[in-house]
């Protein structure tokens, strides 16, 4: 009930309005952002990155109305992208086609996608498409598809909670695709996607062994640590070594755990959002795992 709350509150305008407008809404949002500007965010992948975690930011914001905003985010990913190899920092970028154009034209967002990874292969870089809602996911997959670059350059998100995944990664595979495999952030009906926690997680582990033995090098992104255990011992028991593969875990959830990976040699990258489009991706943070509300409230009235 709370998770479906949550979900629903990301929604709206009116508590956007009061969560963004005031500063203990801020305070709240910063255990999982990293910064409202770009030097923010440049200041935490270093740190990241003297630790031993490597990263891929994300400028947080969701679909556009209008092609000036869609070019707009563009730039400011390609902005992004001159800073990381400038600063020579270990951090690729991830980006979701309705900030480059997908709900206005498809064309629209293919061109700068395709800016993007032109840019991403004169800096030796990296650029991984976000998937968002189902609405999008087959839009979504065509201008990935439709944009020629090579799989060191750019890879894709795929949701385990989706039932047509399968048939996806089976696509993705064939075109040498790296991806990363996330088990899914947005309320779907059952239709669409698996109800039940226990029908996710599965999904999850056998399309994660799918992935490891393909030869590809994918990125497992979860903190379930029943899964990132059974992950290590697949990983093992198939003498598949910890450079063929990353964990991804999201910045500031389960430091112990991500500390854990770095320590036990896994590779390990953190998913390091920034800017002020902030409010979405933080309900959904807390939906995900709505015991997060109530840590959140305790560790802001410790502090």
């Amino acid at each position: 009930m709370l998770r479906s709350l949550l979900l629903y509150l990301s929604e709206l305008d009116s508590p956007k309005k009061l969560l963004t407008g005031n500063p203990l809404g801020r305070r709240l949002a910063s255990r999982f952002i990293a910064g409202e500007e770009l030097d923010d965010a440049l200041r935490v992948v270093r740190r990241l990155n003297s630790e031993g975690f490597k990263v891929t930011l994300d400028c947080l914001g969701e679909s556009v109305h209008e092609a000036a905003a869609a070019d707009a985010a563009c730039q400011t990913y390609l902005q992004l992208l001159d800073r990381l190899a400038a600063e020579k920092l270990d951090s690729h970028v991830s980006v979701k086609l309705t900030q480059l154009g997908l709900a206005i034209d498809e064309g629209l967002a293919r061109r700068n996608l395709a800016r993007l990874a032109e840019s991403a292969a004169r800096h030796n870089n990296f650029v991984r498409v976000d998937m968002e809602g189902s609405a999008f996911t087959d839009s979504t997959l065509r201008v990935f598809c439709s944009v020629d670059a090579p799989r060191e350059v750019m890879g894709i998100a795929i949701q385990s909670y989706l039932r047509r995944t399968d048939a996806d990664v089976d696509e993705l595979l064939k075109r040498g695709v790296r991806i990363r495999l996330v088990k899914g952030a947005y309320k779907e009906p059952p239709e669409i996607a698996f109800p039940s926690k226990r029908d996710v997680d599965l999904s999850y582990r056998r399309l994660t062994e799918r992935l490891l033995t393909s030869g590809i090098y994918h990125a497992i992104a979860t903190h379930d640590e029943r899964i990132i255990a059974a992950t290590e011992q697949f990983a093992r028991t198939h003498a598949i070594p910890p450079e063929k593969f990353e964990f991804q875990l999201l910045y500031g959830i389960r430091r112990q755990l991500q500390r854990a990976l770095i320590k036990e040699g896994w590779r390990v990258r953190l998913y390091v959002p920034y800017g002020q489009e902030w409010y979405a991706y933080f309900m959904r943070r807390l939906a995900e795992r709505p015991a997060n509300v109530l840590f959140l409230m305790r560790n802001l009235f410790r502090a």
